[in-house]
């Protein structure tokens, strides 16, 4: 498994981890289901807990650092113990608590292609005992009395592995890392990630929501359908800029040089700027 791009973000995610003093908080936005965010650091993605009659699920678990401290906090929000882990994707800030929570009896689920990447290296899921136990191909529903969570597989976008989970009744979607809501995407194509599958799978978020949605991203603060728009509306601009100057013969270093996306500077984070978004452009529309 080529892991060149993602693995300095792992890597530096980690040392924040373990050099902050981080904590987490719950907010419920719907009865029975809580977005949970890291406090005072770089604590992972977005995560959430529903809590259903009989069974409590999980979204995303943080990073191997923080498990022991996300799982208490988890468990005191729901009341008792966490049933089921849906992974949204194989990134470590994401996936590294699961070898934690399975030991507590947490069943974790994903998409096939996560179990098959963390078969390969299972570092990033806190150690072997962290691959998902369930897997799925197209989609799971989860029936939890009045919750219904509806798991939708998108290809080839954040990564070949991807899934936003959609509360129809409750008007709530988590999205996974195909949103970074206000800052650029980071898009890992050596994960099977695409730029045009990334606009695609937006998009089909995008087409769920009403005005009305509350809309988790993977990072970046909770939004609604036209915030999405948005960051959606950004990105295929950002792309038509870089395909423009590609299709007259600019080269990476003259596209780079250029910046065509400069005017969303805004957009730059610690871990993805202008120059390496424009990068990943280049690189998805000269080889996909």
């Amino acid at each position: 498994m080529k892991k060149l791009a993602v693995l300095p973000l792992f890597l530096t995610s980690l040392a924040f981890a373990q050099d902050a003093e981080i904590t987490f908080s719950s907010s419920e936005l719907e009865p029975g289901i809580f977005m949970v965010e890291a406090k005072g650091g770089f604590g992972g993605g977005n995560m959430a807990v529903l809590v259903g009659d009989d069974h409590v699920v999980m979204i995303d678990d943080s990073m191997p650092p923080l498990a022991e401290t996300l799982l208490a906090h988890v468990t005191e929000t729901a009341g008792g113990p966490i049933d089921f882990m849906i992974n949204t994707h194989v990134h470590g800030d994401h996936v590294g608590g699961n070898a934690y929570f399975a030991d507590k009896g947490t069943v974790v689920l994903a998409h096939d292609n996560i179990r098959k990447r963390l078969l390969e290296d299972s570092s990033g899921a806190g150690g072997a005992d962290g691959l998902p136990v369930i897997t799925f191909g197209d989609g799971v529903t989860f029936h939890l009395g009045n919750i219904e969570a509806r798991v939708n597989h998108l290809p080839k976008a954040h990564t070949d592995g991807d899934a936003a989970v959609y509360f129809p009744q409750a008007n709530v979607i988590h999205t996974g890392d195909v949103l970074f809501h206000g800052i650029f995407p980071f898009i890992d194509l050596d994960s099977g990630g695409t730029v045009d599958g990334y606009i695609a799978a937006q998009k089909k978020i995008w087409s769920m929501a009403d005005d009305a949605t509350k809309i988790i991203p993977g990072h970046g603060p909770l939004t609604d359908k036209a915030g999405m728009k948005a960051d959606i509306d950004m990105l295929v601009d950002a792309r038509a800029q870089v395909k423009a100057m590609l299709e007259q013969g600019k080269s990476e270093d003259e596209v780079l040089e250029a910046n065509p996306l400069a005017k969303y500077d805004s957009y730059n984070w610690a871990f993805i700027t202008t120059e390496r978004m424009t990068q990943t452009l280049i690189r998805s529309l000269t080889t996909d």
